[in-house]
C-alpha cells in the first residue's frame, strides 16, 4: 500500500483527505480538540517495555478523565489521553495564558498548533526523554557485557567500562536484540545496523584501548581473517576455537596454548584480546612517519585582496607553537611549501642550501616534479627558512593578469610531493581568490529539479580523491572570498579523504582572524589516522548489505578506505539475513580498523560486540535506541542522496516508520488498543521528532533560500558525524539563561526546552546550539539590567543582531554565559562564532530552521503535523 507523504513541496498544502479514505476510518482529533497535558511514568531498570499511547480520536462529550493503567498482558505502562472538547480553551486549559504579545518576525508569526489541533506540548519530548536517562545514568557505570542491554544516550555524562563488548563510545546498535528469523527482521521494518567511531575518545574516568605487541597476542581465525575477540568460543581444553564470522574451527599454535576453565582460557585476565571487546595491535613494521604540506595562493585577485599576508603570519605562530621547547617529538615533522595561481610555485627548503630555491613549474597538464629533495623537511631544520620564505609571500609578484586555475591543481601538486616522499599527511590549502564557475548555476532550484544530483562530484574530483586515498593525503581547504562559492564549489576532495573546507568571508575583521587561528591550531594539531582500511565481520548467518558515510564507495563490500580518520567521525553498516540466527549464540559483529599514525606507526585496533537475538518482535522494539537510528537514517539517505531523487528519499523515510509503527501496534500491542490510540515504543517515542527534522533538513528539503554550497557543505559535514553529534544537529538545544541578578551558577544541560517558538518567552535570554550553528536569542521584554549585566548596554534597540563576541564583565551572568559558550565551542569540530539574534529582526529566520518541531521555512511539516500523518497511515496498514 503507497503511503502518502508530506513535504511533498516547498509550500505546506492544506489540508486533503486522502484518496480511498472512508469516513468510518478512525482518525486523531478534529481542529476543535486538542488533548490535555500528561505526565510520563516513572521508569526504571526492569521496564524495558514500555509503551506510549495517546489517545487521538475524540466526541463533543462524555471524555473520561486521564488515566494511567498498567496492562498485565503487555507488561507495560499505558497512557491515554482524552482530547479537550474546544480548541479555544487550549491556551488556558494546556498552556498558560502569557499576558504580552510577541512583535511581528518571522519566528514569532511561525504557528507551533498543529492544524488537526494537537498541541505539540503534549507530545513525546525529546528534552524529557533526554532528562529521564539523566537521570537514570549520570555519574553512574555502565557495564558494557556480551549481549548486555541498550546503553545510556550519548548526551548522558556517565562511565563505560568494556567487559567483553566494545563501549558504546566505539559502536551503537540500532537493536540489542535482533529478530532470528529474515521475515521477522523485515516485518519490523527496523534496519539491523551499527554506527561506529573507530577512534572515539574516551571520557574522564574511563580507560584507553589498551596496546598490545603483534608478537603477543593470541592469532584469530585462519580461514576467514576475523580477529581474536571474546566472540570466540574454545573447545578441546583450549585445542581449537570456533568463529562465529565464519563457522569454522582454527587450531590453536603451540607457542600460545593455555588451557581453559569453564570455557575460557586461565590467561583471560592478562590478554585484551580475550576479554575485552576493544584493543589495539602495534605492528612490527614501521612506515614513513605524516608530512605537512602548505600551499598558499598567490594569485593576482588573492594578492589584491591582503589575504596571504594575514595567511602567512598565522602559518608562523603555528609553526613556532609546533617548536616549542615541550614539542621536541612534533619538531621532527616534515614541511613543505608551495605557493600557487596558474602555475605552481614549489620551495627548496634544504638547510645545506644558502638561500631556499623557487622552482616554478608552468606546465600543469602533466605534472611533473624538478626535483625530490629539499621540499619535505624536518621543522626543527627549516623553520626559520620556512618563516623567512612566508614572509616574503606578501611582496610577492603576481601574474600581470588573472588566469583561472582548476581548483584540483594544489591537490595534484601535493600528491604528487607526497607520492616522490612514499608518506601520507596533510595538504593545507589557503584559497583566497574567487572559486571559478562552472557550467553549475548557483541556485538550487534547477539542481532540484535535475536529473543529476548536486551531490555528486565531477569524475575528475572523484578519480584524484582515489589518488589522495591510496596515497594517504587528507585534504583541507580554507576559503577566504568576497563571494558565495555557488555551484563550483571545492569540497568534494576534502570530505573525500577525511579533511573538510572552512570558509570566511574575510580576515580583515578580528572576530575572522580569531576564527581562522583556532580552525588552523586545531587541523595541525588534530591527531589523524592515514592509510585507513576498515573491515567488517558478522556472523555467518548475516551479511553485510550496505555501508554509509563519507568515503568513497569500494567494490568490496566488506572493506572500506579512507585517506584519512579523526576521532570525530563515524560510519553506518547494515545487516541482513542469510539464514535463521542461531538464538543461544547471538549475532557477532567486528570491525577491524588498520591504520598508520602520524608518527609511522602501523597498528590495528579491534572492535567486537556480540548481540542477543529473539523470536519475540517486542524484544527488538524494547532494545532500539530513537538517537542511533536518526543517525543511522541521515547516514543512509544522506549517502543515497548521490543517485536517488530526494522526493523518493523523503518518502522512503516516512514509509519506513510508519511501517515500524503499523508492525508494533500491530504485533506488540494488546487487543485491547482501540483504534484512536497512537502507539510508541518506549525507546522510539521520539523517532517522529527526529525523522521529521532529517526529512525537512536543507540537504533533503531545499528552500528557495538554500544555496547550493550551503547544502553541499552541511551533507557533507553531517554525514561524517556520530551519534551526539547527529542527535544535537537535528534537535538542537535551547539553554535558556538565567535573568536573575544574584544567580552565580552556570546554567545546566538540563534545563533544555523544546524547539519550538512557544518555548522562547520575550523577557528571557535563550542560547540555541547545534554543532554547525551557535545563536544567542534576546527576547524585546529582557530587563534592562540583565542586558547591562551581559551587553554592556540596558537598551534593547542598541544591539545589533549578527555575529558578535560578548564583553568580558565582571558579574555571575556574564562570567557563567562565557563559560558555557567556551564550553559548547570546544565540543564542536569547527570553530562556531556566536551570532547574535534579536526578537523581531529579519535575522530570526536563522533561528526558525532550527525550531525543528514548527513549520519550517523551506515547507517543512511541523512535528505534530507529521505525527498526524504517521498515525493514520498506521491506521490504514493495520486494518
Amino acid at each position: 500500500m503507497d503511503v502518502p507523504a508530506v513535504n511533498q513541496s516547498y509550500t505546506h498544502p492544506p489540508p486533503q483527505p486522502w484518496a480511498g479514505q472512508s469516513p468510518r476510518t478512525p482518525t486523531m482529533p478534529p481542529p476543535s480538540c486538542a488533548p490535555p497535558s500528561y505526565h510520563y511514568p516513572n521508569l526504571n531498570t526492569d521496564q524495558q517495555s514500555v509503551t506510549l499511547m495517546t489517545h487521538m480520536t475524540g466526541t463533543s462529550a462524555g471524555h473520561r478523565p486521564h488515566s494511567l493503567y498498567w496492562d498485565p498482558s503487555q507488561q507495560s505502562y499505558q497512557d491515554v489521553l482524552k482530547p479537550v472538547p474546544e480548541i479555544t480553551n487550549m491556551t488556558t486549559q494546556g498552556v498558560p495564558q502569557r499576558n504580552y504579545s510577541l512583535p511581528t518576525s518571522p519566528v514569532s508569526n511561525s504557528k507551533t498548533e498543529s492544524r488537526y489541533g494537537l498541541d505539540p506540548q503534549f507530545l513525546p519530548s525529546v528534552v524529557h526523554v533526554i532528562k529521564e536517562n539523566r537521570i537514570q545514568w549520570e555519574g553512574k557505570v555502565f557495564v558494557s557485557e556480551s549481549k548486555s542491554s541498550v546503553p545510556p544516550l550519548s548526551s548522558t555524562q556517565c562511565t563505560l567500562e568494556d567487559r567483553g563488548n566494545a563501549t558504546a563510545r566505539f559502536i551503537r546498535c540500532t537493536s540489542y536484540s535482533f529478530p532470528v528469523e529474515a521475515q521477522s527482521a523485515q516485518k519490523t521494518h527496523l534496519p539491523l545496523g551499527a554506527i561506529v567511531c573507530p577512534l572515539a575518545r574516551p571520557e574522564k574516568g574511563e580507560r584507553d584501548v589498551p596496546v598490545c605487541e603483534a608478537g603477543d597476542c593470541v592469532k584469530g581465525c585462519a580461514h576467514c581473517g576475523a580477529f581474536m575477540s571474546p566472540a570466540m568460543s574454545w573447545q578441546d581444553c583450549g585445542q581449537r576455537f570456533y568463529c562465529p564470522f565464519c563457522d569454522k574451527l582454527t587450531e590453536v599454535p603451540w607457542q600460545s596454548y593455555q588451557p581453559t576453565n569453564q570455557g575460557r582460557r586461565v590467561d583471560c585476565g592478562k590478554k585484551p584480546e580475550l576479554s575485552l571487546g576493544s584493543y589495539e595491535i602495534l605492528q612490527k613494521q614501521l612506515g614513513k612517519a605524516a608530512v605537512l604540506l602548505l600551499a598558499i595562493d598567490v594569485s593576482a585577485s588573492a594578492v589584491r585582496t591582503g589575504q596571504p599576508d594575514h595567511i602567512c603570519k598565522q602559518i608562523c605562530s603555528q609553526l613556532q607553537a609546533l617548536n616549542g621547547p615541550e614539542e621536541t617529538v612534533r619538531s621532527e615533522l616534515r614541511v613543505g611549501l608551495m605557493t600557487y595561481d596558474s602555475r605552481i610555485h614549489l620551495y627548496n627548503l634544504s638547510p645545506a642550501l644558502s638561500r631556499p630555491h623557487m622552482m616554478v613549474i608552468t606546465d600543469c597538464e602533466e605534472l611533473e616534479l624538478p626535483v625530490g629533495e629539499g621540499l619535505l623537511v624536518p621543522l626543527k631544520d627549516c623553520r626559520h627558512i620556512l618563516e623567512r620564505v612566508l614572509q616574503e609571500i606578501s611582496l610577492f609578484n603576481p601574474e600581470s593578469e588573472d588566469r583561472s586555475s582548476s581548483q584540483e591543481l594544489p591537490v595534484s601538486a601535493g600528491l604528487k610531493i607526497l607520492q616522490a616522499a612514499a608518506s601520507p599527511g596533510k595538504l593545507l590549502i589557503f584559497h583566497s581568490s574567487p572559486v571559478s564557475e562552472g557550467t553549475n548555476q548557483k541556485n538550487s532550484s534547477g539542481f532540484f529539479s535535475s536529473s543529476k544530483s548536486i551531490f555528486q562530484g565531477p569524475d575528475s574530483s572523484i578519480s584524484l580523491a582515489k589518488e589522495c586515498v591510496s596515497q594517504g593525503c587528507s585534504v583541507h581547504i580554507f576559503v577566504f572570498s568576497h563571494q558565495e562559492v555557488g555551484g563550483a564549489w571545492p569540497g568534494h576532495i576534502p570530505f573525500l579523504t577525511g579533511g573538510g573546507v572552512i570558509c570566511y568571508n574575510s580576515l580583515q575583521s578580528e572576530m575572522e582572524q580569531e576564527r581562522f587561528r583556532a580552525d588552523l591550531s586545531r587541523c595541525v594539531n588534530m591527531q589523524m589516522a592515514f592509510k585507513v582500511q576498515l573491515r567488517v565481520f558478522v556472523s555467518k548467518e548475516m551479511r553485510l548489505s550496505g555501508c554509509y558515510g563519507s568515503f568513497i564507495a569500494d567494490p568490496d563490500s566488506c572493506c572500506v578506505a579512507m585517506a584519512a580518520l579523526d576521532w570525530r567521525t563515524a560510519l553506518a553498516f547494515e545487516f541482513t539475513h542469510n539464514k535463521s540466527l542461531d538464538e543461544t549464540r547471538g549475532v557477532a559483529i567486528q570491525f577491524v580498523l588498520s591504520y598508520s599514525n602520524s608518527s609511522g606507526e602501523n597498528r590495528t585496533r579491534i572492535h567486537t560486540v556480540i548481540l542477543s537475538t529473539s523470536r519475540q518482535l517486542q524484544d527488538t522494539f524494547r532494545s532500539s535506541q530513537a538517537e542511533t537510528l536518526l543517525t543511522f537514517y541521515c547516514k543512509k539517505m544522506y549517502s543515497l542522496a548521490l543517485e536517488s531523487p530526494l522526493q523518493s528519499l523523503r518518502e522512503e523515510l516516512q514509509t519506513e516508520v510508519t511501517e515500524m509503527l503499523a508492525c508494533f501496534r500491530k504485533h506488540s500491542c494488546t487487543a485491547s488498543v482501540s483504534p484512536g490510540q497512537l502507539v510508541l515504543p518506549q525507546f522510539l517515542k521520539v523517532v517522529p521528532v527526529y525523522v521529521n527534522s532529517l526529512r525537512k533538513s536543507e540537504v533533503l528539503l531545499p528552500g528557495q533560500r538554500s544555496s547550493v554550497h550551503q547544502r553541499l557543505r552541511l551533507r557533507s559535514l553531517i554525514v561524517s558525524m556520530d551519534t551526539r553529534s547527529a542527535a544535537s544537529q537535528f534537535y538542537p538545544l535551547i539553554l535558556p539563561l538565567s535573568v536573575s541578578a544574584d544567580n552565580a551558577n552556570m546554567p545546566s544541560l538540563g534545563e533544555a526546552v523544546r524547539c519550538t517558538v512557544s518555548s522562547l518567552d520575550p523577557g528571557d535570554l535563550y542560547l540555541i546550539y547545534c554543532p554547525l550553528a551557535l545563536l544567542l536569542w534576546v527576547g524585546s521584554c529582557v530587563p534592562p539590567h540583565t542586558l547591562l549585566q551581559l551587553f554592556n548596554t540596558n537598551s534593547f534597540s542598541y544591539l545589533t543582531s549578527g555575529e558578535i563576541k560578548l564583553p568580558v564583565l565582571e558579574n555571575s551572568l556574564s562570567i557563567s554565559t562565557r563559560a558555557l559558550i567556551c564550553s559548547l565551542q570546544s565540543s564542536a569540530a569547527v570553530t562556531l562564532q556566536l551570532k547574535l539574534v534579536q526578537e523581531g529582526d529579519n535575522c530570526e529566520e536563522s533561528l526558525q530552521r532550527l525550531l525543528v518541531e514548527d513549520k519550517s521555512p523551506n515547507g517543512g511539516a511541523s512535528y505534530a503535523d507529521f505525527l498526524f500523518h504517521l498515525h493514520v497511515n498506521a491506521l490504514r496498514l493495520t486494518v
